[in-house]
């Protein structure tokens, strides 16, 4: 059985789908795909886009491929949200926190779940989102993610890391978020790390931009966040190993930490319960190229009915807590509506 980049050996689901990804990409055939950040779960769907596919209420839209959607549903609103007492986050970020002192890790990305009551429900959410990456499972899950995991164009694959985070409203804003130390030794982390990940697979690895802003709305006002652009270039039979090659690069830097192994179990300890899809990847490939995303700015439902939001962000050694912790909640937020 492979194992994947942080050592774990993949669930039967997961290997499935990688090979599914493997026969369609040698086949060029377009194909859908999600696999989790715990590498326990796979999605894989054969021409979803193609005369009578069946998706089985399964919806998403990849940066202009994307199912067709009855789009009737009153606009979605968020009522209200109860984040966990800061004393309980204070316990994971120590967590976290020690870990970096200890040397074992000196990038780690910490998430919470968040209770919150909606009017409205997940389809309504994903009619109404406007984002390059929105996936939707019924009664289950719905992402609206800003940040691409990579692209593969030709034979040039790019990944966009996504880390750095201010209130667009304040003064300056753009000018602070470039100059703040924190957020930058983050960044320089992540855009190591990715490089790092693309010399694994690729040849000519380069960093093509570098720390540049995307405006992005939210029910509590813009924001601005901080990105990079690696690129790198693969060898020709890249459509064969469609699932190898993204098996190498998982789990996402951005969402987990450096180095990987060890931040992936610290993070494990700290948060206390799995992820599942959130902080995982879904993409698309038309028979020609591929483009997929990172599952953040997401929105579970359990089998009670209860809807959850998952954030998060990087901690490093020159993290405050309470800065952390904020920073957590700014990001619940809908693509939609605003607070009421």
């Amino acid at each position: 059985m492979k194992e994947s980049a942080i050592g774990q050996p993949l669930g039967a689901s997961v290997a499935s789908t990688l090979e599914q990804m493997n026969k369609a990409g040698k086949a060029r055939k377009p194909f859908f795909f999600a696999l989790d950040y715990e590498l326990q779960e796979g999605i894989f769907l054969a021409d979803p886009l193609g005369e009578g596919a069946n998706t089985a209420g399964l919806q998403f839209a990849i940066n202009g491929h994307h199912t067709p959607f009855v789009d009737n549903y009153p606009l979605p609103t968020l009522r209200s949200i109860r984040p966990e007492r800061q004393e309980r986050y204070t316990k994971r970020f120590s967590r976290i926190y020690k870990a970096l002192e200890r040397g074992d890790s000196f990038l780690a990305n910490l998430t919470i779940r968040t209770p919150i009551e909606l009017e409205g429900g997940l389809e309504a959410i994903y009619a109404h989102s406007h984002a390059p990456y929105k996936l939707l499972i019924p009664e289950r899950l719905v992402c609206f993610s800003p940040e691409r995991f990579i692209r593969i164009s030709g034979r040039t694959i790019a990944t966009h890391p996504m880390k750095g985070t201010i209130d667009a409203s304040l003064p300056k804003a753009a000018e602070h978020l470039l100059a703040d130390y924190k957020e930058g030794a983050e960044h320089y982390t992540i855009v190591d790390l990715m490089r790092n990940d693309l010399n694994r697979i690729a040849r000519k690895v380069r960093v093509e931009r570098f720390k540049y802003l995307s405006r992005i709305a939210t029910s509590r006002g813009e924001i601005l966040q901080m990105s990079s652009e690696v690129v790198g270039e693969l060898g020709e039979n890249w459509h064969e190993r469609i699932g190898d090659l993204l098996l190498e690069l998982l789990p996402a830097g951005s969402i987990s930490g450096a180095p990987k192994a060890k931040t992936y179990a610290v993070i494990r300890e700290a948060e206390e319960i799995p992820r599942g899809f959130y902080t995982g990847i879904c993409g698309y490939y038309d028979g020609r190229e591929l483009d997929s995303g990172v599952l953040i700015r997401y929105i579970e439902q359990d089998e009670r009915g209860q809807y959850y939001y998952r954030s998060g962000g990087g901690v490093t050694i020159n993290s405050r807590c309470t800065e952390e912790y904020d920073e957590c909640i700014q990001k619940v937020y809908l693509p939609c509506q605003s607070l009421s």
